[in-house]
């Protein structure tokens, strides 16, 4: 697998939940943010159905804490959301408008997904709709937030680089030999996200680490994220 070695300068990562940058992504996120770089996340739900013996009324606020929490682990200060519904969010203009307006509000250089595929690369896997709808709609909101004549009123802007962790399809991999602890780390700051998940193995903050060192043997290098790269 080749590695993506360019500069990714000003990075927007945009995700449907708080928890979807934690398994994997944000090891890259920590050694940009170690280099210097800015990140900013950007969640489209506060993830308030996502924790089965838990109301949303509950699961939302501490979700968000956790999501602070998380981000600043891997160096990032600033987490917006822009409270889309859980587990029903909808591909469509208004998901577009909404992506669009942040993309040429924050200006970046990068966008960091997450996977927008049908399924996770194995026989009867199936991502989740949100997942897919918030993946879809942040890569036409890319082309969408460069034309001024879509969504005008804002000044347009166009990322150069799309990166989608977790894709079926990745054609790179992120060096973060160095990072898996903060990695780590961030994930484990989902507390009652994990809790919720019981005996399922991805409720092991150490799962992230498997995953990572496994991309990094792939890679040659001793961990890696995988991403899907679109832009250039």
């Amino acid at each position: 697998m080749e590695l993506w070695n360019e500069d990714p300068g000003t990075v927007l990562a945009i995700v449907a939940h708080p928890d979807d940058l934690e398994y994997g992504a944000a090891a890259a996120v920590a050694k940009w943010t170690q280099a210097g770089h800015r990140v900013v996340y950007l969640l489209v739900t506060r993830g308030e159905a996502g924790i089965d013996g838990m109301t949303p009324a509950e699961a939302g606020p501490l979700r968000v804490q956790e999501e602070i929490e998380s981000a600043a682990v891997v160096g990032v200060e600033t987490v917006e959301w822009l409270d889309h519904a859980d587990g029903v969010v909808e591909y469509g203009l208004d998901l577009r408008r909404d992506l669009a307006e942040a993309i040429r509000r924050h200006k970046p250089d990068t966008l960091l997904l997450f996977n927008h595929r049908e399924g996770w690369g194995f026989p009867g896997s199936l991502n989740s709709a949100d997942h897919r709808a918030v993946g879809a709609a942040a890569l036409d909101a890319a082309a969408d937030a460069g034309n001024r004549w879509i969504f005008q009123g804002t000044e347009p802007h166009s990322p150069r680089w799309m990166l989608v962790a977790g894709s079926p399809q990745a054609t790179h991999a992120i060096d973060v030999t160095g990072f898996v602890d903060k990695a780590v780390e961030s994930l484990a700051c989902h507390r009652a996200y994990l809790e919720g998940l019981g005996d399922h193995p991805m409720s092991d903050p150490e799962f992230v680490r498997g995953f990572l060192e496994q991309t990094g043997a792939d890679a040659g290098v001793g961990a890696g994220v995988r991403v899907e790269v679109f832009g250039g």
